[in-house]
């Protein structure tokens, strides 16, 4: 775990199955201490630091699509799109139950034995979840993601992994001339189903940066954004942690460095 005078600690990729507590109260204090008598600035487009936090609550509502029961029923936003190029070439994303952050049991609710499945691979949508069900219905092999009987859903992926890269939070700060830390996200609800454009708002900690350092905490804003654009306007990555979240199941994710990211409004807290 490193950290520099201001408190700001961030976690590597080695430090994510043991993060020293007292790391983690000195940077919970340095957030604390900087959210104090928050700015307010308009909302508009902003390149926005999204926190692994962030990443999973946000970029998490898009896994049930991945779902061979969701695209027969036409509810997917990958319905016509796999195989095609939807996000940047800088994403890839594996569920795997295997991988060391990961948990759960290697088999699915119908008792398949989880396979690992390649969800996007350079920014094309490849592999989607099969359950026994789906599989009956058309000329795919179960892969292991179904839920218990009975249900209406189907399957997913629940294993997800979104490969990283190799810069720090701090680096990404250090990077941005002028732009937003975005700690977390919540009350995250879908706009537009095909287009993934989903409304939230920002919580936990959300600070202006200046010049490559953060100048001040802000108030929370409102947010209205796609979650292709986002995976199409990914400048840095950070290496992957297990993060957990309020709004999506727990992966194993990246910070995210995101230009054009719209902030549609100004909360009063």
């Amino acid at each position: 775990m490193s950290a520099d005078s201001s408190g700001w600690a961030k976690a590597t990729a080695a430090d994510a199955i043991a993060i020293d507590p007292r790391a983690l109260a000195t940077r919970a204090m340095a957030k604390a201490r900087d959210s104090h008598n928050p700015r307010e600035i308009p909302a508009g487009r902003y390149t926005v630091i999204l926190e692994p936090a962030a990443v999973l609550d946000l970029v998490g509502q898009m896994f049930a699509d991945f779902s061979a029961t969701a695209l027969a029923d036409q509810r997917s936003f990958l319905t016509d799109r796999l195989n095609a190029k939807l996000f940047g070439a800088n994403i890839n994303i594996v569920d795997d139950v295997c991988h060391p952050l990961q948990t759960g049991p290697p088999f699915d609710g119908e008792g398949v034995p989880r396979t690992s499945m390649r969800l996007v691979e350079a920014g094309v949508p490849k592999e989607i979840a099969v359950s026994r069900a789906a599989a009956l219905k058309s000329n795919l092999a179960p892969t292991g993601h179904g839920y218990p009987l009975p249900n209406e859903v189907g399957e997913a992926p629940v294993n997800i992994v979104i490969a990283g890269g190799s810069y720090s939070i701090d680096d990404m700060i250090r990077s941005t001339e002028r732009g937003i830390l975005i700690t977390r996200l919540w009350y995250i609800r879908e706009v537009d189903p095909y287009e993934k454009m989903m409304t939230g708002m920002t919580r936990d900690g959300t600070f202006l940066i200046e010049c490559g350092e953060v100048v001040a905490g802000l108030r929370n804003f409102r947010f209205n954004q796609s979650i292709i654009e986002v995976l199409n306007n990914v400048e840095m990555m950070s290496p992957t942690e297990r993060a957990s979240g309020e709004e999506a199941i727990d992966m194993v994710v990246p910070a995210m460095k995101v230009h054009n990211f719209h902030l549609s409004g100004v909360t009063k807290f």
